[in-house]
């Protein structure tokens, strides 16, 4: 039966033949669905990722995925650190399936993927909105795209990389990994440091190190170099002006 070992770990799981979005479909109608929720399809036309950018990719070729968390032993101070154990859940079930190559993730949460040469490329964006008493987060993996099909030079997928993703095995790793990190969360009442998420994390982290340029929301630019995670989820940049803890922003490796 076709996701058998997802259906074992979600809440209640639905595949649709395709959608808009499927965040927001769970967003609008997140009142009727569980903790481990879950949304899938491989045709979503009208995806969404961070800084309202569209997301979209030829059917059958990516693999879009919306989990309901509800979390009521997290406080809401620790919410922020929802997203970023997203991108750790998500590189770890990536890496499971690409164990000849390098993963990780560019903070909060892209996972990129080292392609033969070495460079680091997405494979998976991913988008986290409040719902109510709940948490919807959105991920869109590069599962099936060929690489003539792949949007900028900074993507991969699975086929690209000359790999077959297995959707099933992808998604069940995926929520269940992300579930054990929100319950240590919950049980340290929302100190990553203590329930040891934030050092996993930042192992994961390949942006910790690399000089970046981070894209403010009021429109400013930040350059230096990015050199760790705070307790509150917040990226640490050492720039010009001094210690910098970027809560948003799109961030660039310069190198």
């Amino acid at each position: 039966m076709e996701w058998e070992r997802t259906r074992a770990v979600a809440g209640r799981m639905v595949e649709v033949e395709r959608t808009g979005s499927t965040n927001a479909d769970l967003v609008r109608g997140v009142g009727g669905w569980p903790h481990l929720g879950i949304l899938v399809t491989r045709d979503q036309r009208a995806g969404r990722g961070r800084l309202d950018r569209t997301w979209i990719a030829p059917p059958g070729a990516a693999l879009a995925i919306s989990v309901v968390l509800r979390v009521p032993g997290l406080p809401l101070s620790a919410r922020s650190w929802i997203p970023l154990a997203a991108g750790l859940a998500m590189r770890d079930a990536v890496a499971a399936q690409a164990p000849a190559h390098a993963v990780g993730v560019k903070w909060p949460n892209d996972v990129l993927v080292a392609d033969g040469d070495g460079a680091l490329r997405k494979i998976c964006g991913i988008l986290a909105e409040a719902a109510q008493d709940a948490v919807v987060v959105g991920a869109g993996v590069n599962t099936r795209l060929a690489a003539d099909e792949l949007p900028v030079p900074t993507a991969t997928s699975f086929a690209a990389l000359g790999l077959t993703a297995d959707d099933d095995a992808l998604v069940a790793a995926y929520v269940t990994r992300l579930d054990d990190l929100l319950g240590r969360l919950s049980r340290a009442e929302g100190d990553a440091v203590a329930s040891g998420v934030r050092d996993e994390v930042a192992d994961a982290c390949v942006t910790l190190g690399r000089e970046v340029t981070v894209s403010l929301p009021d429109g400013g630019a930040l350059r230096g170099t990015a050199t760790a995670i705070a307790p509150d989820g917040r990226l640490v940049v050492d720039a010009a002006e001094g210690a910098v803890a970027v809560s948003a922003g799109d961030v660039v490796h310069v190198r």
